[in-house]
């Protein structure tokens, strides 16, 4: 009698822990799911702010182009539809693809190529091929790269809907590490694409030296988090906090140099062609928003 009044205790505690521990459990996978489902987001959001940069240059720079081929409405619509799809993903919680958007993504990405190639073609064609002057002022080699890494943002945002809250992966590898490492690439880019502009510029302004070395080393710190071992990154998160804030201080920045040409926006429609391109800087705080959800991603992975 003395071992069966022990078996019942011990199988009481037994039962009460296990009632404790299935509250915990579905809080552990709750608060996963909404890592998982979070990130997707982030990375949505990120791919609408980037196409959004894409549609108002790709549109200025096209008009001052006449659109003399008709391929170039094509970027400013996938561009649109890339906004619309990525503000309806930055609202949904649903942990699946979305098919519309899914198809919208890889319609930008293909376009972002697509566009790539007619760049460097425009590039190689003229007198000299490629030199620094006809990487100045021949067609943008950003413009379509950037529609490019929006529809990726987004399409991998999707991907990862389907993915398991827990220990979810992409492309054979942790969700954490892959879109840290296309943040990180996606980010280095971008600010190559500043220094180009800001070469060009001779760096006239101090300020134009930030957007050519905070975010290169966000981008440093972010691909170093994404290959090593997953734990706390204090100096990446403030790295990429910076990048975002130089994105709109750079916004701020273009906006007053062209105030400064003459006429100022009165002349708006010879300035805006002629001064600082406005919709470029907001391109590097949509880098870091989608950086700083790989990061924090990438920071809960199992090591």
């Amino acid at each position: 009698m003395r071992w069966a009044g022990i078996a019942c205790i011990l199988a009481g505690v037994a039962a009460t822990a296990a009632v404790m521990e299935r509250p915990q459990q579905r809080r552990l996978c709750k608060r996963a799911r909404q890592v998982h489902i979070e990130t997707s987001r982030a990375f949505n959001r990120s791919s609408a702010l980037l196409a959004g940069s894409v549609l108002a240059d790709s549109a200025m720079e096209h008009y001052r182009g006449s659109f003399s081929n008709p391929v170039m409405y094509v970027p400013p619509l996938v561009a649109t539809f890339s906004i619309l799809a990525g503000l309806h993903g930055g609202a949904d919680r649903h942990a699946q693809t979305h098919t519309v958007r899914h198809a919208i993504y890889w319609g930008a990405a293909l376009t972002g190529l697509a566009g790539t190639g007619f760049h460097v073609y425009n590039v190689m064609k003229r007198p000299g091929g490629w030199n620094w002057n006809n990487l100045f002022y021949a067609a943008p080699m950003g413009a379509p790269t950037a529609l490019l890494l929006s529809g990726a943002l987004g399409a991998a945002a999707e991907r990862l809907r389907n993915q398991p809250a827990r220990a979810p992966r992409l492309l054979g590898m942790p969700a954490g590490r892959a879109l840290g490492l296309l943040s990180g690439i996606g980010l280095a880019g971008t600010a190559a694409e500043a220094w180009l502009l800001h070469f060009r510029g001779s760096f006239q302004h101090k300020a134009m030296y930030a957007p050519v070395s905070i975010p290169p080393a966000a981008s440093a710190l972010l691909l170093h988090a994404a290959l090593t071992s997953p734990q706390p990154r204090w100096l990446a998160r403030v790295m990429l906090r910076m990048t975002w804030l130089v994105g709109w201080l750079g916004l701020a920045f273009h906006v007053r140099g062209v105030a400064r040409h003459h006429g100022g926006w009165r002349n708006w429609s010879q300035n805006l062609f002629n001064g600082p391109p406005v919709p470029a800087p907001p391109s590097f705080a949509a880098m870091a928003l989608a950086g700083l959800a790989a990061l924090r991603l990438r920071e809960r992975e199992p090591r």
